[in-house]
């Protein structure tokens, strides 16, 4: 440090490499377009012209092998559980996945008095971030999404030891 210190004066930034991948993934999430159930439609307003979710860097993919986050957004079934968990499995890594609506997270309404609902996605697959609401508000997602970016800040690439 002594023979290097002072000998750049102010045009050297020194900082760390997990800083700007980080900034570079969460200003660059790719959703996977997937909604279930009525919590869909109130996903597809948070990316229409109102609410304008390409302000954070998101672009909707239509297949998992381009997209790093999964919004699982209404009733998860029974029958639909297989897929989901194929298609999370086919994201690319790093992934993340934004449970949205009470049925996502915990079977909601219907998982008491039907047997094909399952009680949460997180039973299935790892979840990052809970949007709660039946159906939660555009408002609700972008917090959601923010969230996530927060947790994405603080990663860390690779731990040396």
């Amino acid at each position: 440090m002594g023979t290097l210190y002072g000998r750049f004066n102010d045009n050297v930034i020194i900082t760390s490499v997990d800083y700007f991948v980080n900034w570079a993934r969460l200003s660059s999430i790719w959703p996977m377009t997937f909604g279930l159930a009525c919590c869909a439609i109130e996903m597809m307003a948070t990316g229409a012209s109102r609410y304008d979710w390409d302000r954070l860097g998101m672009i909707p993919r239509a297949t998992p092998r381009q997209s790093d986050l999964m919004i699982v957004a209404g009733t998860a079934t029974l029958k639909i559980a297989s897929r989901i968990k194929r298609l999370y499995d086919q994201m690319a890594e790093p992934r993340y996945v934004i449970a949205m609506g009470c049925c996502a997270t915990s079977g909601g309404p219907y998982w008491q008095h039907g047997y094909h609902v399952l009680k949460g996605v997180d039973l299935i697959i790892p979840v990052d971030v809970y949007v709660p609401g039946c159906p939660p508000r555009p408002e609700s997602l972008l917090e959601g999404v923010m969230k996530l970016q927060d947790k994405i800040r603080r990663q860390t690439i690779a731990k040396v030891g």
